[in-house]
């Protein structure tokens, strides 16, 4: 009865179509919308087509058909929305996620957060695996100003590396030196100015 009228409550506040359905057995199924904010690039197959929705409805793994990968960006900020139960787990949220994409790589790669705003400061915290991110919705309402789901790479030390194949591994410390150029380059620049403006008050 309490999950009914919450249901109910937070049907009323909806300004689109995507409801949330109670059913017979007591659970209930919804929507959700998953940022993707990944700053690194992610495997996929090789020359393998988007998937269709004959794929998905077949379940056709469209991975499988071919050994050959690449790694690519996914674009930053993108938004997947998900319709998922009650009884939907944040882990099989992420892997739902990434054979949406065919994104190959090893889930533990990956974490899902709750973003939240409070006294104008934006806080993520990282979402167990046995979580479930429809209650969570349920209880904040579907205001994404309060509760935003969010995809990241998985940061805490929590990181199988063994998991990973020796290709993806030289991809990290490729990615690694880049960056490592990058901000070195980033803090040659900034003293190069600060000297140039001594130089000049001298």
């Amino acid at each position: 009865q309490e999950i009914k009228q919450r249901i109910e409550k937070y049907n009323a506040k909806v300004t689109n179509c995507l409801l949330m359905k109670l059913n017979e057995d007591g659970t209930y199924t919804g929507f959700i919308k998953v940022h993707l904010k990944l700053r690194r690039p992610v495997t996929v197959p090789a020359g393998i087509r988007p998937q269709s929705i004959y794929d998905a409805l077949k379940e056709v793994n469209l991975a499988d058909m071919t050994d050959k990968r690449t790694s690519f960006y996914l674009p930053l900020d993108a938004i997947k929305q998900l319709h998922i139960s009650s009884t939907t787990t944040v882990s099989e949220v992420i892997q739902g996620l990434l054979k949406k994409f065919m994104v190959v790589d090893n889930p533990q790669k990956f974490a899902l957060f709750k973003e939240m705003r409070k006294d104008g400061q934006v806080l993520f915290q990282k979402l167990p695996l046995t979580e479930y991110p429809l209650y969570l919705r349920l209880l904040a309402g579907p205001d994404t100003d309060v509760l935003s789901f969010v995809l990241k790479e998985n940061e805490t030390g929590e990181v199988e590396w063994d998991a990973f194949s020796i290709p993806e591994l030289q991809n990290f410390l490729m990615i690694l030196d880049k960056e490592e150029k990058d901000k070195i380059q980033q803090v040659h620049r900034k003293y190069e100015r600060f000297k140039q403006r001594l130089q000049q008050t001298l």
